[in-house]
């Protein structure tokens, strides 16, 4: 149901997309089963899928539980089958009902370059678990797959403000080019091969690995992107699919990251508005204009004078990180209330109190920041980039970043939109992108956040439209990978329906999101330091689903 008119826009814009996709009813269908599963083969790979995993325990118990890992191999290049070949590792969790199994489902994180050996672990106690065999893999690059390793430069050598100067902008040009020039010293020859396309080959592979004709599948993030392309390469091999916060099929790769920055600052506008409505409680600022305020004055005070570690780089990354989380508006409230009554004003200290908590207030929004920053290095990652072209002018990339340093300077900010490995690229791409489509396997389902700042709203309708599956929206929530998540129940329990039994949700349906702070209930414990209370959430995260 719409409670909102901004939701009723979107939803109205989502049902538009996919509308026609469950006319025909509620309960999916599956393509005939192939006799063999390495049928459709060419006679040079007959010989990966016909291999024989020899599985022993993954490891540690509290990492892995009780799952089974062991290694295939497939081709460096699928166009050179006879040629050099690589690992790939992959890991098990059989299904607890063998009686009632109904195959696999191959599992993804995202990234790109995200390790999923321990995924099914994860997830082995969703209801899930009781009827599918969940198959967690490292794709090739990362984990214990075969590495693709880069020497990367010291990025604290290079002078990257959230906000540079027009002088220092070649300071994010110098230091992608360093970033490439270092890898394409280290990555030998595995580097071009490391694309989307040969991933979901690996994919294949694994299916026809363990004996199955066909596999269902759940990716989050780069995961959704991954498993598009899976399907669109390989339609007779794919039954139920889900895509949990969906990359735009239209954004490969740059757009994507102009479209999350933008997200971070309808984070923060939501936020102000918010906090704006509970100014007798907050004291933040009466309207959200004031709120805003509050927060640029904070930015340019640290500019000028940080707080610890805390400047103004810092607190740009902390705020736009915890705007998305509208759970935990309390405690970013009193971070921002406490950095102000700690920070001298006019040369007017504060008492000591203040500045103490000042200074507890700016540790825990380092803590955040920190954190918010390593979500972005990852060799693999650039290499997935590097898979399409980017632009070589530099003046596209200076034009940007002015815009974004002056009005979207949050979160990830100018860090993403600047020159990026893949603008000095050395190398060619073997192929090009696949065309996303689906011919020949069941609808699926996509999921998508109202206010996710990783994969933006927009990239679930229009995916959802791409592929004409079905949307569930999560509302009024600016988290990110959405199946099995404690708070989320209503996303969980309609992908249950499908993945189990093949029942559809509606062709656009909604789930609320977490709810905002109970200003009038238990607030955050007064007396413990703001960076223990923010190193508890982190910690939290930290302990969900490893997706990316």
């Amino acid at each position: 149901m719409v409670t909102n008119s901004r939701t009723g826009r979107r939803l109205a814009t989502a049902g538009s997309l996919v509308g026609l996709v469950a006319m025909g009813g509620v309960f999916t269908w599956a393509p005939p089963a192939a006799a063999d599963p390495a049928a459709a083969a060419t006679p040079e790979l007959v010989a990966y899928y016909q291999q024989k995993p020899s599985w022993k325990p993954c490891g540690e118990d509290d990492v892995f539980g009780d799952l089974e890992c062991a290694k295939i191999t497939v081709p460096m290049d699928y166009t050179k089958p006879n040629s050099e070949k690589i690992r790939i590792a992959i890991s098990r969790r059989r299904a607890d009902d063998r009686d009632n199994r109904r195959g696999i489902l191959l599992l993804n994180p995202g990234g790109p370059g995200g390790p999923g050996l321990q995924l099914p672990h994860f997830l082995g106690d969703q209801k899930i678990g009781e009827v599918y065999d969940l198959i967690g893999f490292d794709p090739r690059g990362v984990g214990e797959s075969t590495n693709l390793n880069c020497s990367v430069p010291d990025f604290g050598d290079y002078d990257l403000p959230s906000r540079p100067t027009d002088a220092q902008l070649h300071n994010f040009t110098e230091a992608a080019r360093a970033a490439e020039e270092g890898c394409d010293r280290t990555a030998g020859s595995l580097r071009p091969h490391i694309t989307t396309a040969n991933t979901a080959r690996d994919m294949d592979v694994i299916r026809g690995v363990l004996g199955e004709d066909t596999t269902n599948y759940l990716g989050f993030s780069y995961g959704t992107y991954l498993g598009a392309v899976y399907g669109s390469l390989f339609p007779q091999r794919l039954d139920r699919s889900v895509l949990d916060s969906s990359i735009h099929p239209d954004y490969i790769w740059r757009e994507q990251f102009l479209a999350a920055v933008r997200v971070d600052t309808e984070n923060v506008e939501r936020f102000a508005e918010w906090a704006a409505e509970n100014n007798d409680k907050l004291g933040l600022g009466g309207d959200a204009a004031a709120v805003r305020a509050l927060i640029e004055d904070l930015a340019e005070k640290l500019n000028k004078e940080p707080v610890g570690d805390l400047d103004r780089t810092e607190f740009d990354a902390f705020v736009g990180d915890l705007a998305r989380w509208q759970g935990e508006w309390d405690l970013f409230a009193e971070m921002l209330a406490k950095l102000r009554d700690g920070i001298p004003i006019d040369d007017e200290e504060p008492n000591t109190e203040a500045k103490a908590d000042a200074e507890d207030a700016a540790e825990a929004a380092s803590q955040v920041a920190a954190r918010s920053r390593e979500r972005l290095d990852n060799g693999t990652y650039n290499a997935v980039l590097c898979e399409v072209d980017w632009p070589t002018d530099l003046n596209t990339y200076y034009r940007d970043m002015r815009e974004f340093r002056d009005n979207h300077p949050y979160g990830w900010g100018v860090r993403v939109i600047a020159p990026a490995p893949c603008t000095f690229r050395s190398s060619t791409p073997p192929e090009k992108p696949v065309e996303l489509k689906r011919e020949g396997y069941p609808t699926g389902v996509v999921v998508q956040g109202e206010y996710d700042p990783q994969t933006a709203y927009e990239g679930g309708p229009a995916m959802a439209r791409r592929l004409r599956d079905s949307l569930i929206i999560v509302e009024d929530d600016g988290n990110h990978a959405y199946y099995g998540g404690p708070d989320y129940t209503c996303v969980t329990e309609q992908i249950d329906d499908y993945l189990i039994d093949g029942i559809l949700p509606g062709s656009a349906t909604t789930c609320p999101g977490v709810p905002r702070p109970d200003l009038d209930g238990k607030g955050a414990d007064d007396d413990q330091p703001l960076t223990d209370q923010v190193q508890h959430v982190l910690d939290d995260r930290g302990g969900k689903l490893p997706v990316g």
